[in-house]
């Protein structure tokens, strides 16, 4: 028996693995294929994006939400009965950044909600605490799992009871906002790597040209367009920045090809609906001044103080427990964008097992895993 055993245990192993190269590969490609339908697709940044998918797990995470929106009805089939809200989609550790809002203050929050799509409320949770299993593997996080989740649940159900509130960084957070400032990039190097983009070399959609110039301080500056390469999932859009120089000083302003959700593709369908207005508007939170939504096109401000915040950015010596509470938070605050669903969610999270978001968040990763290993055998 024993050594019958052996032998069909490995051709099960290598059966999966098959299996499962085969499935991300069908995934990408059908996906690509369809995102194609919608925009022109930057291959350069595509193959950049399927090396970085080869990276690590969570690169893999980040890249991969079409993936997601696959395979975690099927793995957490029992939470996608949860209250459905406008949810983020793919949210994960590295979906936080800074902004200016209108006073000058320093918000902080969620901004990027290229993926936003109405689903329940237990799909940002349980993306944003399997990235913690992840991320931890990689040593961008020390926290343990079963904590990691633990906060996050804190922070969403507090935010929710206090009908939320935004991340002001002046009077309050004060330590949020140390993290924040420690994050920020250093204006010479930001401005010397904006120096390093290239032109663009295609001829530019007249309506990214109308939704750069509406973004701009003054009516006919001076400027240039150069290519920028950002980002993970998001690699293959066309994203272009505007430069110009308005009262002695630099100015930049992006331009990101705004598409539907991967969730659109794996229901099969065709609609170009998208929800990014929808949230911005809605969530609890402080508007960003210079985000906007052009036709097809996402514009903002590029500046040092106005990005995205990775986790290598913040200091190896940092509350994670506290950060992670306030990332729950900050989820309840977009998810509140959703009109009476509060108490909906609340009652729902009470009937909800001891340890369910910590065990959802460690099949996903499973599964994530599995995924990456056959990824990277293709490369």
């Amino acid at each position: 028996m024993g050594r019958c055993w052996k032998p069909r245990r490995q051709l099960r192993i290598v059966n999966i693995s098959l299996w499962c190269s085969v499935q991300i590969v069908k995934a990408t490609t059908r996906y690509e294929t369809w995102l194609a339908k919608y925009t022109f697709i930057v291959r350069a940044d595509l193959n950049l994006k399927h090396q970085r998918m080869a990276a690590d797990p969570f690169s893999f995470l980040r890249a991969t939400f079409y993936r997601w929106v696959q395979t975690w009805p099927t793995i957490c089939e029992r939470l996608t009965e949860a209250p459905r809200v406008l949810a983020v989609g793919d949210l994960h550790l590295e979906n936080f950044g800074t902004w200016r809002d209108l006073e000058g203050r320093l918000i902080w929050g969620v901004n990027d909600f290229d993926e936003a799509f109405p689903l329940p409320y237990t799909n940002d949770l349980v993306r944003l605490a399997t990235g913690v299993v992840l991320a931890r593997e990689t040593n961008r996080v020390a926290m343990h799992p079963a904590d990691a989740s633990d906060a996050i649940l804190a922070g969403y159900a507090e935010s929710l009871k206090a009908r939320g509130k935004p991340f002001v960084l002046e009077e309050h957070h004060h330590w949020l906002r140390e993290l924040a400032l420690n994050a920020l990039r250093d204006p010479v190097r930001f401005w010397k790597n904006i120096d390093m983009l290239r032109p663009v070399r295609q001829p530019i959609a007249n309506s990214a040209i109308k939704a750069l110039e509406a973004l701009m301080p003054a009516h006919d500056l001076d400027y240039r367009v150069v290519r920028r390469v950002a980002g993970i999932g998001s690699l293959g859009r066309p994203r272009l920045v505007a430069l110009a120089e308005w009262g002695g000083a630099r100015l930049a302003r992006e331009a990101k090809a705004l598409l539907p959700s991967a969730c659109v593709w794996q229901a099969g369908g065709s609609s170009a609906r998208t929800y990014y207005s929808a949230l911005i508007e809605r969530a609890v939170r402080v508007p960003d001044p210079f985000v906007a939504v052009r036709r097809r096109w996402i514009v903002r401000r590029l500046a040092p103080d106005c990005s995205r915040i990775e986790l290598t950015m913040l200091p190896k010596m940092r509350d994670e427990a506290k950060l992670l509470y306030a990332m729950g938070w900050e989820t309840a605050n977009v998810h509140l964008a959703t009109k009476g669903v509060r108490k909906r969610i609340l009652l729902d999270l009470r009937r909800r097992p001891r340890r369910w978001l910590d065990q959802a968040a460690r099949q996903m990763a499973d599964a994530i895993h599995r995924d990456w290993q056959a990824w990277r055998k293709t490369r």
